[in-house]
C-alpha cells in the first residue's frame, strides 16, 4: 500500500459509512480510510503549500490538475477491491446520514443489550453509524438522560435515535457543529466540552468523566441536575 501509484485512476466517488471514508476509483478498487480520533483529509489548491500538519503525518494524497486532497494521521488506509467493501463496513449500523438510514433498525439493534448503558449503546458502530462523542453528549443532554442510564430503562428510545439523527442532519453542511443552534464558539454546545461551567438550563456545573469498554473508553459529559441517574 505504501507504493501503490494510482496515476491515471479516475475517482467515481466518495461515499461515507459513518465514520468510513469510501473511495471508488474506476479500476475497481476501493480505498478505505477511517479518521479515528486525530486523522483529517485537507483539500488544497494543486500548487499551494499544505498546511494540516508535518509531513511524516501525510498517509496518502489523491491528486487532479485542479486539488490536492492530503489525508494526514489516517490509522486506517487500505486498498481492496470494491465488491469486497462489505469487509470493513458490512458490520456497520443503519449510517445516520445513509440512504439506508432505518432509526426502527437501530432501536432494535440497541435494545439487544438491555442492561448496557446508553451512553456505551450510542456510540457502538454496529447500532447505528455515526454517532460520535459531541452528539452523544448533546442529544442525552436534550432527553434528559444520564450517559449511564441503561438501555431498559430508557422510555423513549425512538425518539432518542430520530433526536441523534436531526442533530447530525442540520449540521451535515457547516464546518461549525451545533446543537443549541448558535454558532459563536462559545454557544454551541449544552455540555460537550464543558466541565465545570454552569448548565445552560439550570446553572449546575456539568460534570465529566472517561468510561467505556477497556481500551474504548471516552470523554462523557452531562448535567447531574437536568439528566439525573436512574436507580438500578
Amino acid at each position: 500500500m505504501a507504493t501503490t501509484d494510482l496515476t491515471g485512476v479516475v475517482v467515481r466517488e466518495v461515499v461515507s459509512r459513518g465514520k468510513h471514508q469510501l473511495f471508488r476509483f474506476d479500476n475497481d478498487l476501493t480505498l478505505h480510510t477511517h479518521f479515528r480520533m486525530d486523522g483529517v483529509w485537507r483539500i488544497f489548491p494543486h500548487g499551494q503549500r499544505w498546511s494540516g500538519g508535518a509531513s511524516f503525518e501525510i498517509r496518502c494524497v489523491l491528486a487532479t490538475a485542479e486539488h490536492d486532497a492530503v489525508g494526514y494521521r489516517l490509522l486506517v488506509v487500505e486498498l481492496l477491491a470494491t465488491a469486497e467493501e462489505s469487509q470493513v463496513v458490512g458490520h456497520l449500523g443503519p449510517d445516520l446520514l445513509g440512504a439506508d438510514w432505518d432509526p426502527a433498525e437501530a432501536v432494535r439493534r440497541i435494545s439487544a443489550q438491555p442492561d448496557r448503558t446508553i451512553g456505551e449503546a450510542l456510540l457502538d458502530q454496529r447500532n447505528l453509524a455515526g454517532l460520535g462523542t459531541l452528539y452523544r453528549a448533546e442529544v442525552l443532554f436534550l432527553q434528559g438522560l444520564s450517559p449511564r442510564t441503561p438501555v431498559a430503562k430508557v422510555r423513549d428510545l425512538e425518539r432518542l435515535v430520530r433526536r441523534s439523527q436531526q442533530l447530525i442532519f442540520v449540521n451535515r453542511w457547516r464546518p461549525e457543529q451545533s446543537t443549541t443552534g448558535d454558532l459563536r464558539p462559545s454557544k454551541r454546545t449544552y455540555v460537550y466540552e464543558r466541565p465545570g461551567q454552569s448548565c445552560r438550563r439550570c446553572g449546575t456545573p456539568i460534570r465529566m468523566e472517561e468510561y467505556g469498554p477497556l481500551g474504548q473508553e471516552r470523554l462523557s459529559y452531562w448535567c447531574p441536575h437536568c439528566q439525573p441517574a436512574i436507580e438500578t
